[in-house]
């Protein structure tokens, strides 16, 4: 159980695993029942809602950023008007307002994009705006990658960064390297919440250290727009 475990988290870095499985503890226990409530409203998995607010705000409801973007799910004020959320630091209108705003934008993905392609597109234009991710999809098709898969337009995503070719495309330049990480720190606490819901006993194991295979110690352990 654990080597699974280990696998996981292998893609964070220490500092990332620590605090996750902190916050696992100490901030999720009163969350998880507003993410349960929303995950009924939206039919969205609770533990993807969860790994999106922790990669959001680490689920710390009064989090704030210097664009102004606030709460667990890190809504802007544009947002928040739209989706008729009225405090964004409350922790129950927060997420239920990032599971509806996820549900808008998964409606613009084109349905006959299949999963799991559609849920990773989905979170990129979450976080970069859909319109970038458009243009995103557009390079991936000028450049001879398929704009329905996932692993193409990640490739691609980081070319927003640029000037060129980020002003031959509609909506110019993003942060689409921003976009890459957040949408697989997102698969990774993905991942781990599922491994830890079906396994908690696993969640006290990963206090515990354990040695690596060269022989040292180590634990088991943005905005919406």
């Amino acid at each position: 159980m654990i080597d699974h475990y280990e696998h996981l988290v292998d893609r964070l870095d220490f500092v990332a695993k620590r605090d996750f499985q902190r916050h696992i503890r100490s901030r999720l226990p009163a969350l998880k029942p507003l993410f349960q409530r929303a995950a009924a409203e939206s039919g969205i998995d609770w533990r993807l809602l969860a790994a999106v607010g922790y990669q959001e705000s680490h689920w710390n409801p009064d989090a704030v950023s210097p664009t102004g973007v606030r709460g667990i799910m890190m809504l802007t004020a544009a947002t928040a008007k739209q989706l008729g959320i009225g405090n964004r630091r409350n922790p129950k209108q927060s997420i239920l307002g990032g599971a509806r705003y996820l549900r808008i934008v998964e409606k613009k993905v084109p349905d006959r994009i299949p999963e799991p392609h559609r849920l990773w597109l989905t979170l990129a234009g979450y976080n970069i705006g859909f319109g970038h991710l458009e243009d995103a999809r557009i390079l991936t098709q000028r450049q001879g990658g398929n704009p329905d898969r996932w692993q193409d337009v990640r490739q691609r995503l980081p070319l927003l960064n640029r000037k060129r070719p980020a002003d031959t495309l509609k909506h110019g330049p993003a942060d689409g390297i921003q976009a890459v990480e957040y949408v697989e720190n997102i698969r990774n606490y993905y991942e781990l919440l599922l491994w830890f819901d079906h396994h908690p006993e696993d969640l006290e194991a990963a206090a515990s250290p354990i040695p690596n295979t060269k022989g040292s110690t180590r634990r088991r352990t943005h905005p919406a727009s």
